[in-house]
């Protein structure tokens, strides 16, 4: 913020790209926001997502939605690919930046130029959390999504994984090959596999924390709770604070 005759003036944050970044695009351009809800499947990212597009568009601004596996280039692919569970990590790893990419260049970017607020369900802070306890280099991560422009803000929501448990159970009766970590081998049972796998996914986001400056929000609450916090934290994004 600064003042000018006495009269405070928002200070806008000078967008920015992780790395190298897309080649042409003008930066000052961008007049939407970018706002990033993280976490894992049971945190309950996808009600939040709903709830705030009814907020802001009720509010009257227009919004757009992008997430994982919703290229129109590879998403279709990349779910039959994981369908027989034999992707190699580096594979699967490719296919979603290669995902991330198209979305980014086709989707984010005019969506902002537009003034659009763009909401993304996850961005490439999971794929990075799951590459790295994958086992991956993060130096060759930052370098892969170096083309990732920075949000106006990410929001993680914690839940206790074996709360996420009971979560993922009870809308699917089931648990996900990938979510649950299983390709790592943590263990043969797929429920201690899950809670392995995710609290690990949960600390490495802490050690991103430094980096990347994620809010962690707790997902443990009701819903209308954590909307209210999440509706209260967004307006001063918008408001420029």
């Amino acid at each position: 913020m600064k003042r000018t005759n006495d009269i405070v003036v928002p200070v806008r944050r000078k967008r920015s790209f992780y790395g190298h970044g897309i080649p042409g695009v003008n930066l000052d351009g961008l007049a939407g926001k970018l706002i990033v809800v993280e976490g894992a499947d049971g945190s309950g990212r996808s009600t939040q997502i709903a709830k705030l597009v009814g907020w802001l568009e009720g509010s009257g601004h227009a919004t757009v939605q992008v997430g994982l596996k919703r290229s129109s280039l590879v998403s279709d692919e990349l779910s039959q690919a994981q369908e027989g569970n034999i992707l190699s990590r580096t594979t699967l790893s490719l296919f979603y930046a290669t995902d991330f990419a198209d979305q980014l260049e086709n989707v984010i970017l005019p969506a902002l130029r537009a003034g659009f607020i763009v909401l993304a369900d996850r961005y490439i802070y999971t794929l990075m959390a799951r590459d790295l306890v994958r086992g991956f280099h993060e130096p060759w991560l930052k370098n892969l999504y170096g083309i990732a422009l920075e949000p106006d803000a990410v929001f993680y929501l914690t839940v206790d994984p074996e709360e996420l448990v009971q979560r993922n159970l009870a809308k699917n009766a089931a648990l996900d090959y990938w979510e649950s970590g299983m390709d790592l081998g943590l263990s043969r049972d797929m429920f201690d596999c899950f809670v392995k796998y995710q609290t690990e996914m949960q600390a490495t986001f802490r050690r991103m924390q430094d980096s990347y400056g994620f809010t962690f929000v707790d997902g443990n609450r009701s819903a209308e709770t954590i909307h209210a916090e999440l509706q209260k934290k967004i307006s001063a994004v918008l408001a420029g604070k």
